[in-house]
């Protein structure tokens, strides 16, 4: 299976080395602070376990990182976050030892370009259709000669710390592109995607997958569930990691008897929302 780039949680006390986002080496060896990401294998047989992050705020980025998550993903898909709150909750994520992606609207170069150059470990990209898209994406994140990425400095090099041909080199190595596939078109054009070279990983999208297919918000629906195992059956026959979103009981152990090893649980909004409905229910009489 090919190397992927969510993190995977040193164990306490190690030291590490922080891979990409605020961009130069950052070395941590104490006990008290959970590891920056490193790139990692699934190959090796560890799970990841992400949290899109909803709330734009960098205090929830930072308590989804300590609460023990892989990765989170920050939405601009579906949430407006401006430009210096997205660069804090990616801060604030580095801090707390969780890689940071971000969904953007669309494969957008210029969107793209901002996000990465606030020191996004990657991108997920919804309503990938076709591998042009994808295409798009991936030139969108790597320098020359993989892609197309305009040139900057900031953060992404340390202020200078790193030079610019190691930071070219190290982006184009360790940057994740994530395709989202939540519409027929891009069920019928999977194979064709997933053979994108740079696309790292396919995340299922159910909720607006269903309305494609004509049963809006029945995730469960029979041909939802069919088009799911078809974007998991060619993920898995061309290695390319496929992210489960577990939604029902047994979905999960489901996924993880057919050798899925990444999953994202929901988002902080509904997880918030759940635990303080219980926790009052819990209380009254």
């Amino acid at each position: 299976m090919i190397a992927m780039k969510l993190g995977i949680r040193a164990p306490a006390g190690d030291m590490v080395v922080f891979p990409y986002a605020g961009a130069y080496a950052w070395h941590i060896s104490h006990h008290d602070f959970p590891a920056p990401p490193s790139p990692a294998a699934l190959s090796a047989g560890r799970e990841v376990f992400g949290l899109i992050n909803s709330l734009p705020l960098p205090l929830m980025t930072e308590m989804v990182g300590y609460a023990g998550f892989d990765f989170v993903i920050l939405d601009l898909e579906h949430v407006g976050v401006n430009p210096q709150t997205l660069e804090n909750m990616i801060r604030a994520a580095e801090c707390a030892g969780t890689t940071a992606v971000v969904r953007v609207p669309w494969a957008a170069p210029d969107i793209i370009l901002r996000v990465l150059d606030a020191g996004a470990q990657g991108i997920v990209v919804p309503h990938v259709c076709s591998p042009a898209v994808a295409q798009l994406a991936v030139d969108s994140t790597r320098y020359h000669p993989l892609g197309t990425r305009g040139i900057a400095g900031g953060r992404t090099t340390g202020f200078g710390t790193l030079a610019l041909p190691s930071h070219f080199e190290r982006a184009n190595r360790e940057l994740i592109v994530v395709a989202m596939i939540e519409d027929q078109e891009g069920v019928d054009a999977i194979e064709e995607i997933i053979a994108v070279p740079g696309i790292d990983m396919v995340l299922e999208g159910a909720i607006d997958l269903s309305q494609s297919l004509g049963v809006p918000a029945d995730a469960q629906h029979p041909s939802v569930q069919a088009a799911i195992r078809r974007i998991a059956q060619a993920c898995q026959a061309c290695d390319v990691p496929f992210c489960a979103i577990p939604r029902a009981a047994g979905q999960c152990e489901h996924w993880r008897e057919r050798g899925v090893r990444a999953f994202l649980l929901g988002d902080d909004r509904a997880t918030a929302f759940r635990a303080m409905k219980q926790l009052v229910a819990d209380y009254r009489r």
